[in-house]
């Protein structure tokens, strides 16, 4: 089954120029630990709420002299929305990320998978098999 079935569309979504203080605020307000950085429609890189305590907090910068732009990933990974589950799983493995926005066939962003989401997908299909096997078991 395509990760776009799986992946949320309400991705949250900044520009490169968005001051720190606007994505801290914007995390908080949406719930959320990443805003997704793009240039137009197509993702081009990634903030998440350790960035900002690493990069910002750790480091000591004035948050009041830093934009999206200076702490954002610039090696975003992304996968199209026709990849498989598996396909999601090994990039997020093999790159050691937990969010994963998903593109489309013209590399525009579409939505976006977490591992999150994977496990709560797995969670589900475990409680799935297990309704078959209270279901076939025999009685003791």
């Amino acid at each position: 089954m395509p990760i776009e079935n799986f992946a949320r569309s309400d991705v949250v979504t900044a520009t490169t120029d968005e001051s720190i203080h606007e994505l801290a605020a914007t995390m908080q307000d949406e719930d959320v630990g990443s805003v997704v950085i793009v240039d137009g429609d197509a993702p081009v890189g990634i903030v998440t709420d350790r960035d900002l305590t690493m990069q910002v907090l750790a480091e000591r910068t004035d948050p009041d002299e830093i934009i999206a732009e200076d702490v954002m990933s610039d090696d975003l990974q992304t996968i199209e929305h026709d990849a498989g589950f598996y396909e999601a799983t090994e990039l997020m493995s093999e790159r050691g990320i937990r969010r994963l926005p998903v593109t489309g066939a013209d590399g525009e962003l579409n939505g976006i998978i977490t591992v999150d989401d994977l496990n709560e997908l797995l969670a589900d299909e475990h409680q799935e098999l297990a309704g078959v096997i209270r279901a076939q078991r025999p009685p003791y």
